[in-house]
C-alpha cells in the first residue's frame, strides 16, 4: 500500500443518497434488512455475493464453533475493562479483541497461511502435497517451531470441535485442497514431532472456509466476529455480576514478587 496520493479513491462496499443505502449492489432496506441472515450478510459485505447454502453453512458453522471459549486471556482483558469503566463498553470490546493473536484465536488466519504455503511449496517444487508437507514438519522439527494448526494441551486426542467442523465439510462436500493438506500434516505430524499433534479448531476452521470460497486475506475476520459475540455474552454477565476485580485479585494473590528487596525490608531483615 502506498503512502500519500492514490490514483483510484473508490469503494465498492456501500453508498447512499436522500432516498436509499445501497450495499454491494443490494437495497438495504427493500432487500437485505429482513431478507437475508447475518452470516449470509457478512459474506456479501466481504466477498460482494452472496453465499450458496454450502457456504452458508461451513460459515455458520465455524462461527459457532469460535464464539465461546471460557475465561481466556482476551476475555478476562474485556471483563477486567469493564469492572474498571462499567460505561466503556466499547473500550472493554476493543480490548477483548486486542487480545486475540496469534496464541489464541487469532493463530486461524497462521493456521490458514501455513496451509497455503505447504500448497504453494508443492507446486514451486513440482512435487505433491505429502511430500511438501513432510518436509515442512522435518523443518520445523529442526527449528523446534510451532506447527500452526496441529496440537492441543487439552484435548490431545482431538479437539472435537475440528473433528465436527471437518465432518460438515465432508458432509457439504466442501473439502477440497486444504482440508486434503490438513489432513495430510496430521496424518504424518504425531510420528515427525514425536509428540500427539491433533487437529485442532484453529486449524479446521481456515482449512474448511477456504475451501468453501473464504478469502485468504480475510481469515482473521471469521474469529473476530465471532469472538465479539462471546464477548457480548460476558460483558453483559460481567455488568451484572461482575468478577473482573475478583480475577484481578486471584492474578494478584497467584503471582510471587522475586525482584530486589527495598531498603527497608533489607533493614527489617
Amino acid at each position: 500500500m502506498r503512502i500519500g496520493k492514490q490514483d483510484q479513491s473508490f469503494t465498492a462496499i456501500a453508498t447512499s443518497d436522500a432516498e436509499s443505502i445501497t450495499v454491494r449492489g443490494h437495497d438495504l432496506c427493500d432487500e437485505l434488512i429482513g431478507k437475508v441472515n447475518f452470516t449470509d450478510y457478512l459474506w456479501l459485505l466481504v466477498l460482494g455475493e452472496k453465499p450458496d447454502d454450502r457456504q452458508r453453512q461451513m460459515l455458520d458453522a465455524c462461527l459457532v464453533a469460535i464464539a465461546e471459549h471460557g475465561l481466556v486471556p482476551s476475555v478476562q482483558a474485556a471483563r477486567m475493562t469493564l469492572a474498571a469503566g462499567p460505561e466503556a463498553w466499547q473500550g472493554a470490546m476493543a480490548a477483548g479483541l486486542l487480545g486475540m493473536g496469534s496464541v489464541v484465536a487469532g493463530s486461524s488466519e497462521s493456521a490458514g497461511r501455513y496451509l497455503a504455503e505447504v500448497i504453494e511449496k508443492a507446486k514451486s517444487e513440482g512435487t505433491d502435497v505429502e511430500t511438501a508437507a513432510i518436509a515442512s514438519l522435518k523443518e520445523h522439527k529442526a527449528a523446534r517451531r510451532k506447527v500452526a494448526g496441529l496440537g492441543h494441551p487439552q484435548h490431545s486426542g482431538g479437539d472435537p470441535r475440528a473433528v465436527r467442523l471437518l465432518a460438515i465439510a465432508d458432509e457439504l462436500e466442501i473439502s477440497g485442497q486444504y482440508v486434503e493438506t490438513l489432513r495430510i500434516l496430521d496424518k504424518h505430524a504425531t510420528d515427525i514431532i514425536e509428540r500427539p499433534l491433533p487437529i485442532n479448531v484453529s486449524g479446521a476452521i481456515p482449512a474448511v472456509i477456504l475451501d468453501a470460497g473464504w478469502p485468504l486475506d480475510a481469515l482473521k475476520a471469521v474469529p473476530l466476529v465471532a469472538r465479539a459475540a462471546g464477548l457480548s455474552a460476558h460483558l453483559f454477565e460481567e455488568a451484572q455480576r461482575s468478577i473482573g476485580f475478583i480475577m484481578s485479585n486471584v492474578a494478584d494473590e497467584a503471582i510471587s514478587y522475586d525482584g530486589k528487596p527495598s531498603s527497608k525490608t533489607q533493614a527489617a531483615e
